[in-house]
């Protein structure tokens, strides 16, 4: 099953990156020096918090959208 969390992209002139947030998932975010490398940044940190969430036994929350998190 592929996560469907909501990714908050931006530019971040500072890092000279773009900066992806998972809103839903504390603590979690990403970056990379295009769009597209940000995004698949994220894709692989979502999963590497999901899997400590779960060896540490923390909830995992159900990836709910921008409208039902909002």
């Amino acid at each position: 099953m592929e996560p469907k969390y909501e990714l908050i992209i931006y530019w971040s002139q500072d890092d000279n990156a773009f900066i992806v947030e998972v809103p839903e998932l504390p603590g979690c975010m990403a970056d990379g020096r295009t769009y597209q490398e940000a995004v698949a940044n994220a894709e692989i940190i979502i999963q590497e918090w999901i899997n400590t969430a779960r060896e540490d036994g923390r909830p995992i929350p159900i990836p709910k959208g921008k409208l039902k998190y909002a």
